[in-house]
């Protein structure tokens, strides 16, 4: 997903900062990890900040953002899950086997019920799944079901997915949203409402949606019927609260009215370092990109991209803006996220042969400049309301423009217009760059940028064509053998990396905070794909 977008691809390991090209450029790189301590007492309630704002839904098919995912994660659960170092395991499936090249059997585990105590049956998994074939739906997830051809339940716990070849990223995006299971009599009852404030949502995890209370709060409640008795909850309730403005989200961390965050600013963890709890870096797929808004811009020609990113300085970006905890960018995808592929090393090196992160060089940025023209406007430049993080990220970057002679207006969106911009071109024709905060959300690099790269693609703004990458992010999706899998990915890599509009900037690591009462929760990115509450418990200390 770009900055709350569609993410898909995971898979690290506990001290794996980026792996090959650019990684260990950051200072903190040595310090990363995946779990934080053990908590095991149990408390009442804790809050908990949501720094992207309220989510506009928590509907599994339309979850492509921070907040509905850290909300989500603990609710709906997926078929698969993702681990906390990024490793794929069993969910809801207990089993998930290809029968042939073209049947992918599920078993589905057993005992398993939903929060009204109904058992999970095949139908509900079946109708979930294709509940995002449906226009209707509106779900965000549809480059999963590209060479789906049906889903239908085979068994009382068997449900078959038929595709029309070999498919690598199916199972990995199973981990995912996307492989999420609702309960069909509720949804269909809730319509068009599902997901919403006033519609809920019925699912299977270790956490019940309790209450929604638009423009307050999100509270979830412990589910004690939950069917995994390793992560049995012992925080029984959990309040989200809605704090975009980092300021304030300091000051409610300092005092203890809010418990916990991930993606903790940087400014607020220099505040947060008097001992009061405990900042954590973790491993991460994440992606600072800047990307132009739409195809008529001035900024969707690679020529004006390349200047600015000449200008750039990434080192002192990742010093002033991420306390060094940030690895330079090559291209779309960081390398932590083919971690822990088969042929991992075989994608390092290819990621390494890729060109190299430029040193800002302002003369060159100028020559370059010069091939097609300083634009005759400020370009407009989108960033979230409240998020002192991108704000200072698009100054630099707005200063780093400046000095080659393109000037920047930066515009702050509200949480819900920011949101909504990845989804619907009317808003982004105001627009000419979106500094976006991205992230790979599953195993699955090729299909992450498939939605980048693919003419039509949902994220694909500036109307990019590249035959040659379409075809091989293709192969690498559909290859039998993963070893052939990551050759087409990485000559696909070879082949965009240059050519699409876009400046690569940095690869932040997760950076979470736990005060000094509660711990246990994975430090990792992998929270956004796991129910990371439920691992939380009382440390003893200041409870």
């Amino acid at each position: 997903m770009l900055g709350g977008v569609l993410a898909v691809a995971l898979a690290g390991t506990a001290a794996c900062s980026g792996g090959g090209g650019e990684a260990g450029t950051g200072d903190a790189a040595g310090q990363l990890v995946t779990m934080t301590p053990a908590g095991t007492g149990t408390l009442d309630e804790i809050a908990w900040a949501l720094p992207f704002g309220e989510p506009t839904t928590l509907d599994p098919a339309k979850s492509g953002d921070y907040s509905p995912q850290t909300v989500g994660a603990n609710l709906c659960e997926p078929l698969m899950r993702l681990n906390a170092d990024f490793s794929v395991g069993q969910g809801l499936a207990a089993k998930a086997v290809w029968a042939d090249e073209r049947s992918l059997v599920l078993t589905l585990r057993q005992g398993v019920a939903f929060w009204d105590g109904a058992p999970m049956r095949a139908e509900d998994v079946a109708y979930s799944l294709r509940r995002q074939m449906d226009p209707a739906t509106q779900g965000i997830y549809g480059a999963a079901l590209v060479g789906v051809t049906g889903i239908e339940a085979t068994g009382a716990d068997q449900v078959t997915i038929r595709t029309d070849g070999p498919n690598q990223s199916l199972l990995k995006a199973l981990a995912t949203p996307f492989g999420a299971v609702v309960q069909e009599a509720y949804a269909k009852k809730a319509g068009a409402a599902y997901g919403t404030s006033a519609g809920g949502v019925m699912c299977t995890g270790p956490y019940k949606l309790s209450s929604w209370k638009s423009g307050d709060s999100i509270t979830i409640e412990r589910n004690d019927g939950y069917w995994d008795a390793t992560a049995k909850p012992k925080i029984g309730r959990v309040v989200f609260r809605f704090i975009t403005n980092s300021n304030t989200l300091t000051s409610a961390l300092l005092s203890g009215d809010v418990d916990g965050t991930y993606e903790l600013p940087p400014s607020s963890a220099k505040a947060l370092g008097g001992g009061g709890g405990s900042v954590y870096l973790g491993p991460s797929t994440q992606n600072v990109l800047v990307v132009p808004a739409n195809a008529q811009s001035p900024a969707a020609d690679r020529r004006l991209l390349d200047a600015l990113s000449l200008a750039v300085d990434r080192k002192a970006l990742i010093k002033n803006s991420f306390g060094g905890a940030a690895d330079e960018l090559k291209s779309l995808a960081p390398p932590s996220t083919w971690a822990g592929d088969p042929a991992g090393i075989q994608l390092n090196t290819a990621y390494a042969a890729l060109p190299g992160v430029p040193e800002p060089d302002l003369e060159q940025a100028k020559k370059v400049l010069a091939q097609v023209g300083a634009p005759a406007r400020p370009l407009v430049t989108a960033i979230p309301a409240g998020d002192q993080r991108s704000l200072q990220i698009a100054t630099f970057f707005q200063g780093a423009a400046k000095q080659i002679g393109v000037d920047l207006e930066i515009r702050q969106l509200q949480p819900t217009e920011m949101s909504s911009l990845f989804y619907d071109p009317a808003i982004r024709q105001s627009l000419d760059l979106v500094v976006t905060f991205g992230y790979v959300g599953a195993p699955d690099a090729a299909a992450y940028v498939a939605d980048m790269v693919n003419p039509g693609a949902l994220f694909n703004w500036m109307g990019y064509d590249n035959p040659t990458a379409t075809q091989l992010l293709a192969k690498a999706r559909t290859a039998a053998d993963p070893v052939a899998a990551a050759q087409a990915y990485a000559d696909a890599m070879a082949s965009f990396t240059p050519t699409l509009p876009v400046v690569y900037l940095v690869a932040p690591y997760e950076r979470m905070y736990l005060n000094k009462r509660i711990s246990g929760a994975p430090a990792s990115f992998a929270y956004m794909g796991m129910p990371w509450a439920a691992y939380l418990g009382a440390t003893g200390s200041g409870g």
